[in-house]
C-alpha cells in the first residue's frame, strides 16, 4: 500500500482559515493556529447573532409602535387587540415604517382601531 502525504490538504486547509482571518488584528490575522481559534469563534458568534437580529428588529419595532400608539393615547397591548379584532393584517415592521415615516396613516389606523374597541 502506498504512502499517503497529506502537505497539499494541510495546505489548502491552512489557507482557507487564512484567508478567512484577512484583516485581523496582528497574529490573529497571520498566524495558524491562533487565525483558526479567531475564526470558529468569529463564525460561532455569526451563527448565533444571524437569530438575536431577528430578535432585535422585533424589539425595535415594538418599541417604535409602542412610543406612536401613547402619542394618540391607547397602549401597543391595547392597540395590538384592537388591530386583531378589526382584521386589520399588518406585521410589526410595517406598522413600526409607518409610524415613523407616514404619521397620517398610522394616526389613521390608531383612530380605526380604538372605534373598534369602543364598539
Amino acid at each position: 500500500m502506498s504512502r499517503v502525504k497529506t502537505s497539499v490538504a494541510s495546505r489548502k486547509r491552512r489557507k482557507k482559515v487564512l484567508k478567512l482571518a484577512k484583516g485581523y488584528f496582528g497574529a490573529r490575522g497571520r498566524l495558524y493556529r491562533i487565525a483558526k481559534e479567531s475564526v470558529n469563534r468569529a463564525q460561532a458568534f455569526a451563527y448565533r447573532d444571524r437569530k438575536v437580529r431577528k430578535r432585535d428588529f422585533r424589539k425595535l419595532w415594538i418599541a417604535r409602535i409602542n412610543a406612536a400608539a401613547r402619542m394618540h393615547g391607547i397602549s401597543y397591548s391595547r392597540f395590538m387587540g384592537g388591530m386583531r379584532e378589526s382584521g386589520i393584517e399588518l406585521d410589526r415592521k410595517v406598522l413600526a415604517h409607518l409610524a415613523v415615516h407616514d404619521a397620517a396613516a398610522f394616526e389613521q389606523i390608531v383612530r380605526r382601531v380604538k372605534g373598534e374597541a369602543r364598539t
